[in-house]
């Protein structure tokens, strides 16, 4: 998917949508890449003279692959998009600098009802820097 077929499928835009593309997406996973450019407006100011994307925004990443891949399976509403509702077991393992490329995993590992249970990984050449779990429902937004 390229990011014409992603923002059909979630209301992110830049500057915070965090995937370029998806690369692999079934009924219960999908893999997305985010190109991290030198000049990315976060790095400005996190850190000046040493820029790290924030884990914050690595998990950001991950919840927007795990939208896409909820907006996948079921027919949202008009106005109804996927929302985390709950974050838990968060590991940062190391840092991601500018130019690097970040993968997203995200997996689907149980939905009861209305509620998505996930499993996500940020990795970088293969290294993890990041893993979670997190919960989303749906809502709608006006």
């Amino acid at each position: 998917m390229n990011v014409d077929e992603i923002k059909a499928c979630i209301p992110h835009r830049s500057p915070f949508l965090w995937l370029d593309e998806v690369t692999e997406i079934s009924a219960d996973r999908i893999v997305a890449i985010k190109h991290l450019y030198d000049d990315l407006p976060v790095f400005q100011g996190h850190y000046p003279n040493f820029p790290v994307f924030p884990g914050v925004l690595q998990c950001e990443a991950c919840f927007q692959a795990g939208a896409v891949l909820i907006a996948k399976q079921i027919t949202l509403e008009d106005g109804q998009v996927p929302v985390v509702t709950r974050q838990n077991n968060t590991q940062f393992r190391r840092l991601i600098r500018p130019g690097d490329t970040i993968q997203l995993e995200v997996d689907l590992t149980e939905r009861l009802a209305n509620a998505f249970y996930l499993k996500g990984k940020v990795s970088v050449g293969g290294k993890v820097t990041a893993r979670l779990e997190f919960v989303c429902t749906t809502t709608v937004v006006e």
